[in-house]
């Protein structure tokens, strides 16, 4: 369809992992067997979450939500990405494109403020205990899991309605495998500065805000662990928040990288990998940390294989 002599995007071609083309085959199979252990791993713990009645606390059940997450994440990118290395690059449509996008970016939002309620159960659990059961109760994390998938899913809405106002012309090649923002805004031959501010408005409350939030939470919690004379104590005290500082140490980590380099178009190839990390390998290791740092899910696993 042309307007004004230019031809307006209905589709986009996603050129994937073009840069390894000889690797296609290998990378399929990988990729595919990271996919089917992560979706098997993070649905094994909602399912142990879910039946083992000593799992009932606040702490596993935000565990739930956020192997919830990795579910929703991983499969709204990975089963994509399989076809356009399989073939080389695949088309999109640009509905498809946009909710892509909106699911990404939800989950990463849900994410992230599930990660923020974490360590704040784990520091009203640790600097706190005496107060705990009173002040996180089953209500409070109830609270805090629909205030978290409501800011996911209102969040994104704002944007993706921004950009879907946009026109597209000319090129419609996303050098990615999965719709990413940047890439997206690139091929817009609108002004974007909306768009831009909107994500900036978002982003100073839901990342920065709440990576600052979890830093605070974690120094009180090292300074009461320090505290304990014994060294015994100061080890099980720190394992039973290890697992999530871990996690979130890689999930912020990879963001903070992904999303502070200087210049994207120069850096593609690192942008590329580290979106691989964060959207294929990330969501696997979730699962692996929680179930080899976190006894009570070992015995249920133990429980549960005894039953199946």
């Amino acid at each position: 369809m042309s307007v004004m002599n230019r031809t307006v995007v209905t589709e986009f071609i996603l050129l994937g992992l073009n840069q390894i083309q000889s690797w296609t085959g290998l990378l399929f199979i990988l990729f595919l067997i990271i996919y089917v252990l992560t979706v098997v791993g993070n649905v094994l713990i909602i399912i142990l979450v879910s039946i083992s009645l000593h799992l009932q606390t606040p702490m596993y059940l935000f565990l739930r939500n956020l192997s919830l997450c990795e579910v929703l994440f991983t499969t709204n990118i990975v089963p994509k990405m399989l076809q356009v290395i399989l073939q080389g690059g695949s088309s999109i449509s640009f509905a498809g494109c946009l909710s892509q996008l909106y699911v990404f970016a939800a989950v990463g939002i849900a994410e992230c403020l599930l990660l923020t309620s974490m360590s704040y159960d784990r520091y009203l659990a640790i600097c706190k205990p005496l107060h705990y059961s009173s002040i996180m109760s089953f209500k409070q994390h109830v609270y805090l899991v629909i205030f978290s998938w409501a800011c996911a899913v209102i969040l994104p809405a704002i944007t993706i309605s921004l950009i879907s106002v946009l026109d597209f012309c000319g090129s419609n090649t996303i050098d990615h495998f999965f719709c990413d923002l940047v890439p997206l805004l690139e091929l817009s031959c609108s002004d974007t500065s909306a768009v831009e501010f909107e994500i900036f408005a978002q982003t100073i409350p839901v990342l920065i805000f709440s990576f600052i939030y979890i830093i605070g939470t974690y120094i009180n919690i090292f300074l009461v662990i320090l505290k304990i004379f014994s060294t015994t104590g100061r080890q099980k005290t720190f394992s039973t928040c290890s697992s999530h500082l871990t996690v979130v140490s890689m999930y912020y980590g990879t963001m903070i990288i992904l999303y502070a380099t200087p210049n994207r178009r120069q850096s593609l190839k690192v942008n590329k990998t580290l979106s691989l990390l964060y959207s294929v390998a990330t969501p696997l290791l979730n699962p692996i940390i929680y179930s080899l740092r976190n006894q009570e899910i070992r015995k249920s696993l133990f429980v549960f294989k005894k039953i199946a």
